[in-house]
């Protein structure tokens, strides 16, 4: 398998399937670029699919650090390893956050954000009352609680597919996570904006669930172009729940706008 090393000296795995325009998926926190599977036929055709396992998540090296700008950083250097300019940037959960900092800092074609709120008030929120058992003995049963949740109507066979694929490294995933639990809901606001500075590509926020009516507002004025879509009743996996239409969608927004 092929492995970029990072100017930090870490080692990305990668994969690239096909030819045509480039198209890059970055999955969510705990999976791999194999969660991706169902949808890459969908995709396929038209386009050379640049996908990644992020630091600290399957085949690529855990690092010291697991923050945003760094998981940009090491996509950029892949991209830039296998030749690749202003692509379309595809991300999942943790995958969204790192294709729109990544847009923020080199040009992209467009973005496509995968169910990833970026607006962190109402994760906070969620997260901090779990924080003692994440950072205790629990944590491996917390989080299969949480991506249980978050599966909401996912075929059963789909759920134990992309559970499998799962490696919930517990010091990556507080590393990920350190900014939610340590700063306030005004510095997290701060931080978001500060990195997403910049993005001036079309941007499609596509969700499963309604992220919530102050939304909307809040999205587009952070990144004015910014387009939000609601698939109703999908949970957390849109693109799994229906990877055709999801991939239809892709082409239509990338094509058309």
């Amino acid at each position: 398998m092929p492995f970029t090393t990072t100017p930090s000296g870490i080692r990305i795995d990668h994969e690239v399937v096909g030819e045509g325009d480039d198209l890059v998926l970055v999955h969510g926190i705990t999976e791999s670029k194999q969660t991706w599977d169902p949808v890459l036929p969908h995709l396929a055709e038209g386009h050379r699919l640049i996908l990644l396992d992020l630091r600290g998540h399957g085949q690529s090296d855990v690092a010291d650090v697991h923050d945003l700008e760094s998981m940009a950083d090491d996509v950029k250097a892949v991209l830039d390893d296998v030749g690749s300019d202003n692509p379309v940037v595809v991300g999942h959960s943790l995958g969204g956050m790192v294709v729109s900092v990544l847009a923020a800092i080199t040009p992209v074609r467009a973005v496509v954000n995968v169910d990833q709120p970026l607006a962190l008030a109402g994760f906070k929120d969620a997260l901090t009352p779990l924080e003692p058992m994440l950072r205790g003995d629990a944590f491996a049963q917390v989080m299969a609680g949480m991506f249980d949740g978050y599966a909401g109507p996912l075929p059963e066979e789909e759920k134990a597919r992309v559970a499998a694929l799962r490696t919930p490294d517990q010091q990556v995933v507080l590393d990920i996570w350190s900014p939610v639990f340590d700063q306030t809901v005004e510095e997290l606001d701060a931080l978001v904006r500060d990195m997403l500075d910049g993005i001036d590509a079309p941007y499609l926020a596509l969700h499963g669930d309604d992220p919530g009516p102050d939304y909307r507002a809040w999205l587009t004025d952070v990144i004015p172009q910014a387009q939000l879509e609601v698939w109703d009743g999908m949970a957390h996996y849109p693109h799994l729940m229906e990877p055709a239409r999801f991939a239809e969608r892709v082409r239509s927004f990338v094509n058309d706008g």
